[in-house]
């Protein structure tokens, strides 16, 4: 039998506000246990939660780049359950009226692209976090996280394969992260994703049993999860069995999921809208504000890219991955004015140098102007190819210019028909078993010769040329 896959994501985007989204206390990263927690994640009782408007402002720029309904009038309710690190006993959400409403988020996968429906956006406190491996029979409880302002993006179930999932995944995290309201750490939890995962046999319009899988913190892990599940429920239902509904969670050292419990239904929680709480009204100046201070988006953006700078669409994606790159390739490709060749220095031999060094395209030691100049020499002919990669080298290492690097290195490319010539007359008479082949019709023959005249030229000779002289000489 075929199956067919369903995914859905939940997305907790941690809002990069200073205080938290009920009470001044910091939401900064790493402080000692405990040191930032105000008596309102505390829950003392006669306290009253304050809404940051900064919180409510970032929640509006998303659903503007999602071309989300906004909704003017929204409401915060309490979503009852007991756990320890959630000292009031329920945690303060959005359930009837979410801030924001229906959207939509476009993502490539391959050649493809897929336009993925949101559901909604709601405002959220995060939980605090229990310890475990700090103590001997007991578990101790952080409440620094506790009411650190989230946004949840609540995708519909679009997605029918796990490189879909990851390539959604991507798109909303490069989305937060443009638009400044996220940092976008996963490492640190400031963006998690919960997949609800289920199978059904290929035309069947009901859906199958879903599980979640909650709390995915990267790209991998989230693609690793996914395709384990979807070969669990397969098999589960192939041998007789049925799934359950439930939340589990993804162990990546085994490399499976496994459960943790039974999956609550929106009834479970017992709803109910928060009395401390008056229901947010945004005016439509407010709104219309954030929308005048919305940058470029990503999408905007690779389009042009594609339209002025006539790269593919597969680069414009990875060149829109995030603002700086996209701001790196830009002013690249107008110094050099060549974008296409721009393209492939950025996303080929920079993007594997940051890689190796483990740093950001804000941290590369070669400006777009340096790597504009060295496109310059590819572009009139003073350097091959090959030769470039030798003067991206030395100038990744150093601030010499590539005109610098090139002179005092002697890389300028043999353009002298008398030198190419003489170098190519050295080739045939050392290779006569290539020139044999090539004159018995093997093409690939010819390349190889022309290897042999760039190796004999440390580089230098340009591979057209030698290549024409070559054809000459052999008579084809």
């Amino acid at each position: 039998m075929k199956w067919e896959v369903v995914i859905g994501l939940e997305v907790h985007v941690q809002l990069s506000t200073a205080s938290k989204i009920f009470s001044g206390s910091s939401t900064a990263f790493g402080a000692e246990p405990n040191t930032q927690a105000s008596v309102v994640e505390l829950a003392f009782p006669g306290v009253l939660p304050v809404l940051n408007r900064g919180a409510v402002e970032k929640a509006i720029r998303l659903g503007l780049a999602l071309n989300a309904k906004i909704n003017r009038k929204n409401v915060f309710a309490r979503k009852n359950y007991f756990y320890p690190d959630l000292p009031k006993g329920y945690q303060i959400s959005q359930m009837d009226l979410p801030i924001v409403g229906p959207g939509e988020l476009a993502i490539q996968v391959g050649d493809e692209e897929k336009v993925i429906r949101v559901t909604r956006a709601h405002l959220e406190e995060d939980a605090g976090k229990s310890l475990h491996e700090d103590f001997h029979g007991a578990s101790g409880i952080d409440l620094n996280r506790a009411g650190t302002p989230l946004l949840e993006v609540v995708s519909e179930p679009d997605m029918r394969s796990a490189e879909e999932a990851v390539a959604y995944a991507r798109a909303l995290h490069t989305l937060v992260t443009w638009l400044g309201i996220c940092d976008g750490n996963m490492q640190e939890g400031s963006f998690r994703v919960d997949a609800n995962v289920s199978v059904r046999p290929m035309g069947q319009e009901a859906f199958g049993t879903r599980c979640e899988i909650k709390n995915l913190n990267s790209f991998r892990f989230l693609e690793a999860a996914i395709k384990y599940e979807v070969e669990r429920q397969i098999e589960l239902i192939e041998d007789g069995g049925r799934v359950v509904q439930e939340t589990r969670l993804y162990d990546p050292d085994r490399g499976e999921t496994r459960s943790m419990r039974s999956k609550e239904d929106a009834h479970d929680y017992r709803y109910f809208p928060d009395p401390d709480l008056l229901p947010v009204v945004i005016p439509e100046s407010e709104i219309d504000a954030v929308k005048a201070d919305m940058p470029e988006l990503p999408s905007a953006m690779k389009a042009r890219f594609v339209a002025s700078f006539g790269v593919s669409a597969y680069d414009a994606d990875l060149l829109t991955a995030n603002r700086d790159t996209a701001t790196y390739f830009e002013t690249l490709a107008r110094l050099a004015g060549q974008g296409k060749l721009a393209a492939n220095w950025v996303n080929g031999e920079l993007a594997a140098s940051l890689n190796r060094e483990g740093l950001s395209i804000a941290q590369s030691p070669i400006d777009p102007e340096r790597l504009a100049g060295l496109i310059a020499r590819i572009v009139d002919n003073t350097i091959s190819s090959k030769i470039a990669k030798e003067v991206f080298e030395a100038m990744w290492g150093g601030n010499d210019s590539a005109d610098a690097i090139i002179d005092a290195r002697g890389l300028r490319q043999i353009t002298d028909s008398g030198a190419i010539e003489a170098i190519v007359d050295d080739v045939i008479a050392a290779n006569p078993k290539s020139v044999e082949e090539f004159r018995a019709g093997k093409e690939k023959a010819l390349n190889a010769l022309v290897g042999q005249v760039m190796k004999a030229s440390k580089g230098k000779a340009n591979p057209a040329q030698a290549q024409e002289v070559l054809k000459k000489k052999l008579g084809a």
